[in-house]
């Protein structure tokens, strides 16, 4: 059975149309949000997705519904992407390791400014967050125990401290705003902090 058949407060099914339409709105809605910002008029959204703003509110009835389903489709496609990642292995697990660090701090950049624009709204998504960041924090242990182990990253680490200094490199590129060398100098200093020490030899 269902879920519809089973509780008659479950939402139906979408037609295909529907679906196809719902995610043309998800997309241009991204594609517009990261162009010009969260507070960019949902109008603005029904002309890039091609379709009527009446459309656009029988799925999404508010701006907060349409920002909250955009960030949580963001998050769970980060999370599958990261889970592929870890499952994938890696012949320079080091590499693997800060690639992957990098486009963590990209998507939580981006993601702060949803959450920003839910907060003042009054909207929370404490479920979404908590779901995804579990699996994420699993898939960068993983990565992160392989490039250890390889020596690509200093051993006193934990993944929760990483992404404590994650969120803070976030913030700072968030502060550097447009001026894309004070964020790529930023996200350096925090890959060298995660290096292995080089002993007094090698540094001398």
């Amino acid at each position: 059975m269902t879920p519809a058949a089973t509780d008659p407060h479950a939402p139906k099914p979408l037609r295909a149309d529907a679906r196809r339409n719902r995610a043309r709105v998800l997309e241009a809605a991204e594609r517009v949000f990261a162009a010009k910002g969260t507070g960019a008029p949902t109008e603005e959204v029904a002309r890039a997705a091609g379709v009527g703003i009446g459309t656009v509110f029988r799925h999404f009835p508010t701006k907060e519904a349409l920002l909250e389903a955009v960030l949580i489709a963001r998050l769970h496609r980060f999370a599958d992407e990261a889970e592929s990642v870890a499952e994938a292995g890696s012949a320079d697990p080091g590499a693997t390791f800060f690639s992957f660090l990098t486009s963590w701090i990209e998507m939580s950049s981006a993601k702060n400014a949803y959450f920003e624009a839910l907060a003042a709204a009054g909207v929370s998504v404490p479920k979404a967050k908590s779901d995804i960041g579990a699996r994420l924090l699993k898939a960068l242990g993983v990565l992160l125990s392989r490039a250890q182990a390889a020596g690509a990253v200093r051993e006193d680490l934990d993944p929760g401290e990483l992404i404590t200094v994650i969120i803070g490199v976030a913030k700072a590129a968030e502060y550097a705003g447009p001026d894309a060398r004070l964020r790529e100098r930023a996200v350096a200093i925090l890959f060298d902090g995660l290096r292995p020490r080089a002993s007094a030899g090698e540094r001398h």
